[in-house]
């Protein structure tokens, strides 16, 4: 393929002239000139890069998913979900990883504007009584103003709208189902400290025992969001018996990691105790894990589809919550009759 300045060689002008020719820029140009560069560039089979473009245009077709944890499957999906509605329409899906800091989310940002993305999607939770939330919202009101169109797949307080499950009510929901097989004494491994959906996942949790009268025989505990986490808060519980009648993690990795503990630990799930976690990622499946699914594919494709049709200035605060639904599976069961639990 011909470069530019080959281009501008051949047909007798400028390198600035040609780019400008083939970047569409507003530029004046006279008519045959355009035309001479034109022909010699279609000749030579150059074609301008999506930056060079972007540049002019002020805007390409570059979607940015800015996620807390790039290995999380929780992420995968709904970046699937981005790039299959994206790819169709002739973007490109841009995956960015901000390892759960505030102050990269912002950095990103910055990064989208520079490459005049036509969009940003927040796949990650926010923190609780962030000092850095502000400069992130004005940064976000920046690209904005900019033309660049923002979604959230959480709640966050970021001036744009949000695409989202509702993990209080699926944390809730999920702990109900366990109360409705008999178990009273449930333990709750918790997310990530801090963070909005850890807050919002143990809040449900907390209301559905409180609701069902149970609040004094719920425990929650330090965990995480990943396969380890799970398995370390798991180890700690078999070494204080006696066990919960159940075990809820915050996400399915965490619950697979606990599952995994009390196996080894010789300990029957459900005979002696069950196993529940949240978001049915494939795992969920593969090991006959309970949990409640979250519609993250759909999150993803939405927010896409926000950013590709919706019509310039369409960006306000509206919230759109899509439903989930409990997934009974082989990890829990009815409470034992003969149980020594209270």
């Amino acid at each position: 393929m011909s470069s530019l300045v080959e281009v501008a060689r051949a047909a007798g002008v400028s390198v600035s002239t040609a780019s400008r020719v083939l970047t569409g820029s507003s530029h004046p140009i006279s008519a045959k000139t355009r035309a001479r560069v034109i022909a010699v560039a279609e000749q030579l089979g150059y074609s301008p890069s999506a930056l060079a473009r972007a540049l002019v245009s002020r805007s390409s077709r570059l979607l940015g998913v800015l996620v807390s944890d790039i290995v999380n499957p929780y992420f995968s999906v709904i970046a699937r979900g981005v790039d299959d509605v994206a790819s169709r329409a002739g973007y490109v899906t841009m995956l960015s990883n901000v390892d759960r800091r505030t102050a990269t989310e912002i950095n990103r940002v910055q990064t989208m504007r520079d490459y005049r993305a036509a969009g940003m999607i927040f796949a990650g939770s926010g923190y609780v009584d962030d000092p850095e939330a502000p400069e992130l919202a004005k940064a976000v009101r920046q690209a904005q103003e900019q033309g660049i169109k923002v979604v959230s797949l959480t709640v966050r307080e970021l001036g744009c709208p949000t695409i989202t499950a509702d993990s209080r009510t699926a944390a809730y929901d999920i702990t109900d189902h366990l109360v409705s097989l008999g178990h009273r004494r449930i333990a709750f491994i918790e997310g990530p400290a801090g963070m909005i959906a850890s807050q919002q996942r143990r809040d449900g949790f907390l209301a559905c025992m409180r609701d069902a009268d149970l609040a004094e025989t719920a425990e929650c505990h330090p965990g995480g969001f990943d396969y380890e986490a799970g398995h370390a808060a798991t180890m700690r519980l078999i070494a204080r018996p006696p066990l919960p009648d159940a075990i809820l993690a915050a996400n399915d990795e965490a619950a697979v990691g606990a599952l995994s503990a009390l196996r080894q630990a010789g300990i029957d799930v459900p005979g002696q105790i069950s196993v529940a976690g949240m978001d049915d990622f494939r795992v969920a499946q593969f090991v006959g894990l309970t949990t409640v699914s979250l519609p993250l594919y759909e999150m993803g494709a939405m927010a896409a589809r926000h950013i590709i049709d919706a019509p310039p200035g369409a960006d306000n605060a509206t919230t759109t919550v899509l439903s989930h639904r409990v997934i009974p599976r082989e990890t829990t069961a009815r409470r034992s009759t003969g149980s020594t639990h209270p």
